[in-house]
């Protein structure tokens, strides 16, 4: 059975807060360079998804808004977080919006950070997502989420993303879905990561900020390749 469209969502925190993980190989202004890119390659594999309906970008950095809308994606204001779980008030928030605007809609919280996603990993994966429930796509590391999807226009996103989000995500009852999608599973934390994108084939906009940046890996190739 074929899902009904859904509403995609990302998160994106200011850019001098980003990627961190890489400062001991990168400038900060490479560091936000690439999380751009990066972001620029997610939000253009998932809305070339027929079943993407919209992308929401939700962010409190006007540079990360002014690219996302460029990209075609609308941009949410981040909201005024009182508490430490920034990331998920920042998604659900915008998942509500979404709601108030377009009814009972099914939703998708995506990483920003996911350069080698390809659209038809994304298409799979909600065509295979469960009917009336939450389904996660665990990252390459075995521990966090690369992707929530809640196939129910009612329920709450219900994010939990954060240090283990797997395990508390599947502990409150999301599905863990198993199919085979590198791209997807591969949010970059580390060089390491970026390395395996770039084998992968990292988009566009990725293989561009890499080469102008001197990142050490070969990225003049879109297709696989080893570093």
């Amino acid at each position: 059975m074929r899902p009904h469209a859904v509403h995609a969502v990302i998160a994106v925190k200011s850019l001098d807060l980003a990627k961190t993980r890489l400062a001991d190989r990168l400038r900060p202004e490479h560091r936000a360079r690439l999380v751009l890119a990066m972001l620029a390659d997610t939000v253009s594999a998932a809305a070339a998804v027929p079943l993407v309906r919209s992308v929401t970008v939700v962010t409190p950095d006007p540079v990360v808004a002014e690219l996302a809308g460029g990209l075609g994606a609308d941009v949410h204001p981040e909201p005024r977080i009182a508490d430490s779980d920034g990331l998920n008030t920042a998604l659900s928030d915008a998942a509500d919006a979404l709601r108030r605007r377009h009814g009972a809609v099914e939703l998708l919280a995506l990483q920003a950070d996911l350069p080698a996603l390809r659209p038809e990993e994304l298409a799979e994966m909600l065509a295979v997502a469960p009917v009336g429930r939450r389904a996660v796509v665990v990252d390459h590391a075995g521990t966090g989420t690369a992707a929530l999807v809640v196939r129910d226009g009612v329920a709450p996103l219900d994010p939990r993303f954060g240090a283990d989000s797997a395990r508390r995500h599947i502990a409150a009852g999301a599905a863990d879905l198993t199919g085979h999608w590198p791209g997807l599973r591969l949010d970059v934390d580390t060089a390491a990561d970026l390395d395996l994108a770039v084998e992968l084939g990292a988009g566009d906009a990725t293989r561009a900020a890499l080469r102008d940046i001197g990142w050490s890996c070969r990225v003049h190739e879109p297709v696989r390749h080893v570093c």
